[in-house]
């Protein structure tokens, strides 16, 4: 019987040549590891500088590069650029010095909107909610659009718990009954938010949002998606930030497109268009969002000029702000919603939100 030298344990040794495999392999993995990183980071940073480019470029692009290229620059753009603007490392807000103070506890900041051409229609009635006002048409039953404040103070949060029922206003003409909706697959959706007012103003408040004349039908993507994280960041995150915050929300309506057999009018987008004031600096943005906005749509993409929403809607927002700061805010495109700071942002990114 052969003997094991000594210093030897009686085991074969992997050979030299196994040895150089397993080496081999392994910095093969961790180069192709490498690259993918690479491949992420640089995907997400051009995401980030596509989707902060203006829609008109955007659509531009898709219209003359690759569409892989451009579908997965927005696809990595729009989760990247949405949570380095909230935490304030991206973007660029319009912001213009005012001489006058804010109008605190006023529903509108610098009047209520003004027909000024179509589609916006020649029969909108205004009407006096308390909080928020209506711009309602008795033609299309529904808003063109509402106005509402919302204070930093949330003196009732909480409240919203319990909804109340939707129900007829009988001081708009031709306000349609809620079930008007049923079988339409469009949300009752809210104008002036359930929960911005509710939290501010209480139940009394609250109940006025849930009257018809509050309500336009609003695909459940749209409603329950982007629309909703607006709302969210007006109520609990902007407020916070800026103080009181102004907000005309409304929709763009369809040439002829209505709920059958009610006479309501399917709007073919909604807009918003939010002010803020802190000290001397006005700041202000606009998005619009069509009723197909897919429910992972983020807030930015929807960004436009005032000046391009007052040609979509047929409206003049802010008549009364001083042509010296209107002509200026109204023409600049903000490339970010609002930022809403470092631990919001988080807290929203570790609940596996949809959206920051």
């Amino acid at each position: 019987m052969k003997r094991p030298r000594p210093g030897s344990s009686g085991k074969s040794r992997p050979s030299r040549k196994k040895k150089r495999s397993r080496s081999a392999a392994q910095k093969a993995a961790l180069f192709f590891g490498c690259a993918a990183v690479a491949g992420a980071l640089a995907l997400a940073v051009a995401g980030d500088w596509f989707v902060h480019h203006s829609r008109q470029w955007k659509t531009d692009c898709e219209k003359s590069w690759p569409r892989f290229v451009t579908s997965a620059l927005a696809w990595a753009g729009g989760p990247v650029g949405d949570f380095t603007d909230a935490i304030d490392l991206t973007g660029h807000d319009a912001v213009y010095e005012y001489d006058l103070e804010a109008p605190a506890g006023d529903v509108f900041f610098a009047g209520a909107p003004l027909r000024v051409s179509q589609p916006a229609p020649d029969d909108i009635v205004q009407i006096d909610k308390g909080e928020f006002v209506v711009g309602w048409s008795p033609t299309l039953r529904h808003p063109v659009w509402v106005a509402y404040h919302v204070p930093r103070e949330a003196k009732f949060f909480g409240i919203s718990a319990d909804r109340p029922g939707f129900r007829n206003d009988p001081s708009a003409r031709h306000s349609p009954p809620p079930s008007s909706y049923a079988g339409s697959s469009f949300d009752r959706g809210h104008m002036a938010p359930n929960h911005a007012i509710a939290s501010r103003f209480g139940v009394d408040a609250q109940r006025q949002t849930f009257l018809m004349s509050n309500i336009a039908p609003q695909s459940p993507a749209l409603n329950r998606g982007v629309w909703r994280e607006i709302e969210h960041r007006i109520a609990d995150c902007w407020t916070q930030r800026y103080g009181e915050i102004w907000v005309v929300v409304g929709c763009i309506p369809s040439a002829s497109s209505e709920i059958h057999g009610t006479g309501i009018d399917i709007p073919e987008a909604f807009y918003q268009v939010v002010v803020a004031q802190t000290g001397y600096d006005v700041r202000a943005f606009a998005v619009v969002y069509p009723q197909d906005a897919p429910i992972g749509e983020y807030p930015a993409s929807g960004l436009v000029t005032i000046d391009e929403l007052e040609q979509m809607t047929g409206l003049d927002f802010l008549p009364d702000l001083a042509s010296f700061i209107q002509t200026p805010l109204e023409a600049e495109l903000p490339t970010r919603v609002w930022p809403i700071g470092v631990l919001p942002a988080l807290r929203r990114l570790f609940a596996g939100r949809a959206q920051f």
